[in-house]
């Protein structure tokens, strides 16, 4: 009963922390409300028994990655967002599909929920980093490699890119 009350919790505030992430006019505090968003997805984690997964979501997501992003947009000097005093057909039809998308997410998730509580039940060690290294490195090692050089190229793309304006 208290993971069920947990995990609507963490997932009503992560939804809201969400909505206040895209208002928030500064892109600093849009930042600190993402890192509200990450920890709650880290608790919803530890909610489906994935406990290695929400350290790591905590750790990574929420630590290192979003000290790097405040640390750009500080760098930066971004300012407020301007103000949208106009609204062109293209973000109302892109506000509509958004909307038609949600609700197509949140029926899908209604509608397999009995069916995630029931897996997770009769495998309760599903996030354990044991069962997670052995499912990466049998498999899942051939996409595991190929995540990792897709970002070895990215981030040797961005330092070149980064090289270059610096010139």
């Amino acid at each position: 009963m208290f993971a069920e009350i947990f995990f609507i919790a963490s997932s009503l505030i992560a939804i809201f922390a969400s909505l206040a992430m895209l208002i928030s006019r500064s892109p600093v505090q849009s930042a600190l409300w993402l890192i509200l968003v990450m920890l709650c997805v880290a608790g919803l984690y530890v909610t489906l028994s994935a406990d290695f997964i929400a350290v790591v979501q905590v750790l990574v997501y929420a630590g290192a990655i979003m000290v790097l992003f405040l640390f750009v947009i500080m760098l930066l000097n971004l300012g407020s967002v301007p103000s949208l005093d106009q609204i062109d057909a293209k973000k109302a039809i892109g506000f509509v599909l958004l909307t038609v998308i949600l609700g197509q997410l949140v029926y899908a998730t209604s509608t397999t929920s009995e069916y995630l509580s029931t897996a997770i039940i009769e495998n309760p060690e599903t996030g354990t980093a044991l069962n997670i290294a052995e499912q990466l490195f049998t498999r899942y090692v051939l996409p595991f490699e190929m995540i990792g050089i897709l970002l070895l190229v990215a981030t040797v793309g961005a330092v070149i890119l980064a090289k270059r304006t610096f010139e």
